[in-house]
């Protein structure tokens, strides 16, 4: 952002975004660790889960491929791993192997890290970026590096973020929705290839309700109606739309009105939806479409027959699902243990993440993996 065999009464794993748990969930990691984005203390890769310190309260959680990012329960900002370009937003470009907390304030809502550069939203609803900037991807009017939070406009109606490598968008409490940065292959949704370094909106529609951007020029939405829509590169039919044709407007996914979560990795995108099924569509080279083999789909597909299926994050070429019952499930690429399954195996078909039945929310976006455990 799971001991126990069922998940308790009360508890709330989707509660993304939020900053809000009945729990008090530990933070563990596995995978690649370079730069140490673990949090382990050390540059250690690691194959199996690793908890890290022994902090509790950890909230939302984000994963990016060289640093991590999560807001405590108490409202408290943390930051690790690679420090260049000013991405943890501590003030410096310092590589830390340990999570540091980023100031003092305790009015952090959520965080969204990706490649260089980070989004956050604080309980009052205001705005804030930090780190790389390029393509004005921070959305401060500039194309200026920070490497402490910056406010984004003034504005106090911001609710859900994504970021990607060269672009962010937002959903506004009204609605709305909004994007800046590069827009070379559609990524904005604007109807053009444009950049803007500040908020534009997209359309003018208000009942959008979830965003999340794919690592690399492609966008995923849900609107309050329980559809899916997407835009940006198609190039391995990761919009889903059962072509590889670009789009720099949002296209709508089907017709149905059930989706509830998704993610999005290096060219392929996974969904989960009301009655939980879980669906993945795009690129299949490492199997990280769990349907037991590596043929790409341009629309959404089915994994397996399931109905337990609860929340889905993707790295660049793997995937974690929680079901219902609070157990971790893997597949996909594996070259640096970031399936968590003790070895470097790649898998095709999701497999069970150890014996526990305690997860709390997992999150990926690179070669390693992050994730709460109550």
């Amino acid at each position: 952002m799971f001991g126990g065999s069922i998940v308790k009464p009360g508890f709330n794993p989707l509660a993304t975004q939020t900053g809000s748990y009945a729990y008090q969930p530990y933070l563990f990691s596995w995978g690649q660790n370079g730069n140490g984005q673990l949090g382990l203390g050390n540059t250690t890769s690691y194959s199996s889960p690793k908890q890290i310190g022994a902090l509790i309260d950890w909230s939302v959680i984000s994963a990016t491929g060289a640093f991590g990012a999560s807001v405590k329960t108490d409202g408290t900002l943390w930051t690790w791993g690679a420090g260049s370009s000013g991405r943890l937003g501590l003030g410096n470009t310092t590589n830390y192997s340990s999570p540091k907390q980023v100031g003092a304030l305790t009015n952090w809502s959520t965080v969204q890290a990706c490649s260089d550069f980070c989004l956050a939203i604080k309980t009052n609803g205001t705005l804030w970026s930090w780190g790389a900037n390029n393509g004005g991807r921070l959305g401060l009017g500039n194309a200026t590096n920070y490497s402490s939070p910056k406010q984004v406009g003034l504005l106090t109606n911001w609710l859900y973020i994504a970021n990607s490598y060269d672009c962010s968008i937002a959903v506004k409490t009204d609605g709305t929705i909004w994007s800046w940065g590069s827009g070379a292959q559609g990524q904005l949704g604007q109807g053009s290839l444009g950049s803007y370094s500040s908020p534009k909106q997209i359309g003018a529609l208000t009942n959008w309700a979830k965003v999340y951007t794919n690592p690399y020029k492609a966008s995923i939405a849900i609107k309050t109606d329980g559809t899916l829509w997407a835009w940006g590169l198609n190039n391995n039919g990761q919009l889903g739309n059962n072509s590889i044709t670009r789009y720099s407007s949002p296209i709508q996914i089907g017709a149905l009105t059930n989706w509830l979560n998704f993610s999005g990795g290096f060219y392929f995108t996974s969904a989960v939806k009301t009655n939980g099924t879980l669906w993945t569509w795009g690129l299949n080279n490492n199997g990280q479409l769990g349907l037991g083999n590596t043929t790409s789909y341009s629309s959404p597909k089915q994994v397996g027959s399931l109905t337990s299926w609860l929340s889905v994050a993707a790295g660049y070429y793997h995937c974690l699902s929680i079901k219902t019952d609070g157990t971790l499930w893997s597949w996909g690429a594996n070259s640096t243990g970031q399936l968590g399954q003790g070895n470097t195996v790649d898998k095709s078909s999701p497999v069970q993440v150890g014996l526990g039945a305690n997860w709390v929310s997992v999150a990926a976006r690179g070669y390693w993996s992050l994730s709460t455990n109550w």
